[in-house]
């Protein structure tokens, strides 16, 4: 590995730190960059997005997609964790912690927009992300993407019935415009830009100097853009959290423990199932990493930009990118545990 890739935990720490203190320092730039917005999705975020995930789809190889459907156990094991396990996990956690262990901190209304906010991102698997995760893990980058367009296919017609159920109201409200625009631009637009743009390199430069020199290349924007999109996002929420510092921990431990947990339901689940490490990984790491664009979006929609959900989905991406960053080598390490097949 790389000294940057290396490090990379500490490059995230001191971007997280950079991003807060920007965010109180340029308050007014910082709320006209948020402000950047189509359908509550936000402008420089989405690019930055792109820009991690189009590595990941130059190297998808089209035409072994159809081999893909012969091993359906990774798919099966992704829909399992993610709509029939995780959102129901992530709910019972902010309930316990924040309903009964903070009950004597938080009151019972503030305690219901945390928990809502919990559950807004239990109930969105991760889309865009889990490329990344993927990519440091060696994962199978042609069945990573069957497992994202199945829960894209998924969160288009059950993201409002569960997140509706486990908030216990039925009126519920989803911009539909946020998740379409969402899914369009976090995965369809880099597929087809990944795929236009390998098909001509491939024909005019040769498979070889694709994929030893083009793409080799192209692996540190991904880590870099993933960098810059936590000094946004951190700076957009600078404020909040600098003035909430112990709300943010009695947050980020419900968080972390649902993460981790989600985590080895998925990694042992896919061991047990002999899936092999380039399935395994991806399908674990999509189950315990979140859609944040969208439940972040939502839970402005919803409750507000200030709101105690919105600033729940925030701490989301505060844990998840560093436990991520130690899933992602643990899995490495793991490697070796795996069968041949």
């Amino acid at each position: 590995m790389a000294f940057f890739e290396r490090y990379l935990t500490l490059w995230v720490a001191i971007c997280i730190l950079f991003g807060i203190a920007l965010g109180n320092l340029a308050g007014d730039s910082m709320t006209f960059l948020s402000q950047m917005e189509i359908a509550k999705v936000n402008i420089p975020i989405a690019i930055l997005i792109w820009m991690m995930i189009y590595p990941m789809m130059l190297q998808i190889d089209f035409s072994s997609l159809k081999k893909v459907t012969q091993k359906p156990k990774g798919i099966v094991l992704t829909v399992i964790i993610n709509w029939l396990i995780k959102p129901f996990t992530m709910a019972f956690f902010a309930w316990l912690f924040f309903s009964n262990i903070y009950s004597a901190f938080i009151s019972p209304e503030l305690a219901g927009e945390y928990i809502a906010g919990a559950i807004l991102l239990g109930a969105a698997p991760c889309t865009a992300m889990v490329f990344v995760w993927s990519y440091l893990t060696d994962g199978d980058p042609n069945y990573t993407l069957m497992q994202v367009s199945v829960n894209d296919l998924i969160i288009l017609v059950a993201f409002v019935p569960i997140v509706g159920l486990l908030l216990g109201i039925t009126n519920i409200t989803v911009p539909y415009n946020t998740l379409f625009l969402s899914i369009v631009i976090y995965v369809v637009v880099p597929l087809v830009a990944g795929f236009i743009t390998s098909k001509t390199l491939i024909k005019s430069k040769g498979k070889a100097w694709f994929t030893d020199v083009f793409l080799p290349k192209l692996k540190p924007i991904s880590i870099i853009a993933l960098l810059l999109t936590l000094v946004f996002l951190f700076a957009f929420q600078g404020g909040n959290i600098v003035n909430n510092p112990l709300i943010i921990v009695f947050i980020a431990i419900p968080l972390i423990i649902q993460t981790y947990f989600i985590f080895f339901v998925a990694w042992y689940s896919g061991k047990k199932l002999q899936l092999t490490h380039a399935v395994c990984a991806p399908a674990a790491m999509i189950g315990a990493s979140n859609f944040f664009e969208l439940s972040v979006a939502v839970a402005i929609a919803l409750f507000g930009l200030d709101s105690p959900a919105a600033l729940v989905c925030v701490v989301g991406v505060l844990v998840e990118v560093p436990i991520m960053l130690s899933l992602v080598a643990f899995a490495n390490k793991q490697k070796h545990t795996f069968k041949e097949q």
